[in-house]
């Protein structure tokens, strides 16, 4: 199976909410696809249902496939804490995901892209591994010769977002992974118990 690609209101819509951040299309039609989307009358989900829509939201909010997906539970579990909450802090530590959160892209897509493209640095040398873990004190960067590109420019302008796990050093254009979030640090709204409990059966 490929890395999902597809429309990413649709997406949205299936799961009543913005996953992928701001939508004016699903402003629009925040109901789920389909010609019977709108209708209100819909049968109850089974606690299944439910459990497999919560797995799906998180994998496509962080854009992992299954196998991925199943390993970081497997590594979660095997680590100390409470899994469902390590799960989501394993997610946040892709180097992916800390791009994107460091602002350098405006999407975790496109934060992707821009790891994939040797477009970042992890301790001063470039990593090219989306699923690379960032470990608390690591330093991630724009490479030098990447600093100028214009998508870095503008999405840096247009970002106001602030983490307290996170640093960031405009000048150098660089930023410190100062430790593992906190769940209630974790922005996302995903309910990981119903995730755990799936993988459990």
């Amino acid at each position: 199976m490929a890395r999902y690609t597809g429309p990413k209101t649709k997406i949205a819509r299936k799961f009543g909410e913005a996953i992928f951040g701001d939508d004016k299309s699903f402003e629009k039609k925040n109901y789920p696809p389909g010609q019977h989307g709108n209708n209100r009358r819909r049968g109850k989900k089974s606690e299944y249902a439910i459990q497999l829509m919560e797995k799906q939201k998180a994998k496509y909010t962080y854009g992992i496939l299954e196998r991925q997906f199943r390993n970081l539970f497997a590594e979660a579990k095997r680590r100390e804490g409470v899994t469902g909450e390590v799960l989501l802090q394993l997610c946040e530590s892709r180097l992916d995901n800390i791009v994107y959160r460091m602002g350098l892209s405006p999407s975790r897509r496109g934060a992707r892209q821009l790891v994939s493209h040797r477009h970042i640095t992890v301790n001063g040398e470039v990593v090219n591994i989306p699923s690379y873990s960032v470990k608390p004190g690591d330093v991630v960067g724009v490479r030098e010769k990447s600093k100028s590109v214009q998508s870095i420019q503008s999405s840096l302008e247009a970002n106001s977002s602030v983490y307290e796990w996170i640093t960031w050093n405009s000048e150098k254009m660089e930023g410190t992974f100062v430790s593992v979030p906190e769940r209630i640090q974790i922005p996302e709204n995903i309910k990981e118990q119903l995730i755990v409990e799936l993988y459990s059966k």
